[in-house]
């Protein structure tokens, strides 16, 4: 269930008989023509839809992450590691002091891999604690859904182009975008990022039809679900 619902007693009910929650985390970034806050939206979405059976409480995403490579395309916001892992930590605290133990981070965004290794700094330090980190978009049967719809999965393509993260009057190219060599990326500065990739895809089809991407989703829906039922 989503915590924007609940108040502190509910959660002191909850944790009677429960001490599980979900932390989304995404970034806002360039996605192309898609929002800026794509990869927050799909991380608390596919959270809040993934608990809601189980009853699982799921904070808001925290919307900000590591995107330095994108600060040359207006409206992204890049933290430092530094920062993530900071707020991380004192968020993952403030969980362990009203009682839960047991936290899945669903991440939507690859630049917050730190977090990852920083779960299990916390667990070393708190063993009473187990933590998981999820990238909800890399599950394996994510992936291999997604390669049965199309080639290219990848960033601001159709892979992260559903319903709730396109803009209303913004209209997804009908062409194919060659995609970008993600080696020259890499090694990169932020105003060459922008320069060779134009509108900020990466690449392949834009957009794919509403019935495939229903079906992507109810597939990393059931994965993350999967995650939150696996003994812990």
């Amino acid at each position: 269930m989503h915590i924007t619902d609940m108040n502190w007693m509910h959660i002191e009910e909850y944790l009677k008989a429960d001490d599980r929650c979900v932390l989304p985390i995404g970034s806002t970034e360039q996605h192309a023509g898609l929002s800026l806050c794509t990869d927050a939206i799909l991380a608390e979405r596919v959270g809040v839809d993934a608990a809601e059976p189980l009853g699982v409480p799921v904070y808001p995403a925290v919307p900000f992450g590591c995107s330095p490579y994108f600060s040359a395309f207006p409206g992204t916001i890049s933290l430092k590691v530094e920062t993530l892992l900071a707020v991380t930590r004192d968020v993952i605290g403030s969980m362990y002091t009203s009682g839960f133990r047991r936290v899945m981070i669903v991440n939507g965004h690859g630049g917050n891999a730190a977090v990852g290794n920083l779960c299990r700094e916390l667990m070393a330090e708190r063993p009473e604690m187990s933590l998981k980190f999820h990238n909800w978009w890399t599950g394996p049967r994510v992936m291999a859904k997604a390669n049965e719809i199309a080639p290219n999965p990848s960033h601001a393509n159709w892979f992260e182009n559903f319903p709730w993260t396109r803009l209303a009057n913004v209209s997804s190219p009908g062409d194919e975008k060659a995609m970008v060599d993600v080696t020259r990326l890499k090694v990169s500065g932020p105003a060459r990022v922008r320069e060779l990739l134009g509108d900020g895809s990466f690449g392949g089809a834009y957009q794919m039809s509403d019935a495939d991407m229903t079906d992507l989703w109810a597939v990393g829906v059931a994965e993350t679900r999967n995650e939150l039922e696996q003994p812990w």
